[in-house]
């Protein structure tokens, strides 16, 4: 026992040696994309940050910016550094908390219920030791990658039927332009798990009253952050929830109340934020509108093909184990939450001058962000599980080769944004 006792701490200390050296890595590398954003020209390095420097000292940046999370953060580390540097240092540390949320989601939920105490490790013959360096060093760069990946595009000189852009009209979970979709990401993706957590039990009262109030704050400090993730996130739970309603014959209707409670405070900052955004000023046209797709066909003459580029590795790891994805509640929900993300995308426009700006396609990258999340944490359950039991076969080997080719593509469109290329 003791001596199990320390190879669980040698690999505990070796898997946050090397987590750590890859955040230091990524963080420096991000904060020099940042800070070539900041002051450098944005013919070549385009974003809104010239905007969120003004907003960030009170100035008047010419749009509205009402979720102050962001800025609020940037004025404190204002403080001590330069109002550029301070808005570059707030998205750098806002991105890299997403990849320490991530690999703690992937520490806790890569393995089957057992193999870190030792339970399943012993059916085949393993000491009971935890989870091996290798792995833990292995998850560790998945989460990074996840934060590099983006949508699949060809070599230059091909060009795919009716695709105009890489990225203006498929889109990336990873848009490296915009900051405050970077800084809401990792609160988006905490209230996505606390509320995954919550429904299994949430009919049955079982979950603690801490579950249902950690969900609540993340997702309001994620609407406060930029409410995209939020305007997606509640069609879907909302529609979820009003499904099992129905499906019990309200026989769940205190529990549905309990849960639903915690999205008050997301709605009162999203009421407060819908009259700042979208309520007409000086006679101009405001609101929401509706239509088939009208504003997505301004930049891609062919969607179908559009979604396939951008939720390519999700749709395989969906088709090869379509079986196991319809039991994993996590993987269900994220795309339950792409499905709506692409509805809001499709149907929904912002009226006036903003429609052509596309902003429900923020909620849509979210959506395509966690697709990309859970089908790699359940291809990575899968993996661990398939070499335990010595049986990886060439549909294993299929589905990493497609996360690697949304990988490789992504780090070759950033390293082109990070010298200088515009982005879409």
């Amino acid at each position: 026992m003791e001596h199990a006792e320390k190879i669980r701490r040698k690999n505990r200390l070796i898997d946050a040696a090397v987590f750590l050296v890859i955040l230091v890595s990524l963080s420096t590398l991000t904060l020099t994309l940042f800070g070539n954003q900041v002051y450098g020209n944005m013919e070549f390095y385009y974003s809104d940050m010239k905007a969120y420097i003004l907003e960030m000292q009170g100035l008047d940046s010419g749009y509205s910016f009402p979720y102050p999370v962001f800025f609020k953060l940037a004025a404190l580390i204002n403080l001590a550094a330069s109002p550029e540097m301070a808005v570059a240092i707030a998205t750098m540390l806002l991105n890299s908390l997403g990849v320490v949320v991530v690999k703690l989601a992937f520490n806790r939920l890569a393995y089957e219920r057992g193999t870190t105490e030792g339970g399943d490790w012993k059916r085949y013959g393993i000491p009971d030791t935890g989870v091996a360096w290798p792995v833990g060093v292995a998850v560790s760069l998945l989460s990074a990658s996840l934060f590099f990946i983006s949508m699949l595009f060809p070599p230059e000189g091909i060009y795919l039927p009716g695709i105009r852009f890489r990225y203006v009209g498929v889109f990336s979970p990873n848009p490296f332009h915009n900051a405050t979709y970077m800084a809401a990401r990792p609160f988006a993706i905490l209230a996505f798990l606390w509320y995954v957590k919550l429904l299994p039990v949430y009919e049955k009262g079982e979950a603690p009253l801490r579950d249902y109030v950690l969900f609540s704050l993340f997702l309001l400090i994620a609407t406060m952050t930029k409410p995209s993730f939020t305007l997606v996130m509640v069609s879907t739970a909302g529609l979820l929830m009003l499904y099992r309603l129905i499906r019990a014959g309200f026989r769940n209707f205190i529990p549905t109340v309990r849960l639903g409670l915690c999205f008050i405070p997301t709605f009162l900052d999203l009421l407060y934020q819908y009259k700042g955004v979208f309520v007409p000023e000086d006679g101009a046209e405001g609101g929401i509108g509706f239509c088939f797709g009208e504003v997505w066909a301004q930049y891609c003459d062919n969607i179908p093909l559009a979604v396939c580029l951008a939720v390519g590795f999700p749709l395989l790891v969906l088709v090869l184990n379509f079986r196991e994805c319809r039991k994993n509640s996590l993987f269900r929900f994220a795309w339950l939450l792409y499905l709506t993300g692409f509805g809001e995308a499709f149907l929904l426009y912002e009226k006036g001058f903003r429609k052509m700006d596309f902003n429900f396609s923020w909620g849509y990258m979210y959506g395509v962000f966690f697709c990309h999340f859970a089908a790699l944490l359940l291809l990575l359950q899968i993996t661990i599980r398939k070499i335990k039991e010595k049986k990886c076969n060439i549909l294993l080997i299929l589905q990493w080769l497609a996360y690697l080719w949304h990988l490789a593509c992504g780090i070759y469109y950033f390293w082109g944004i990070f010298l200088g290329e515009i982005y879409y």
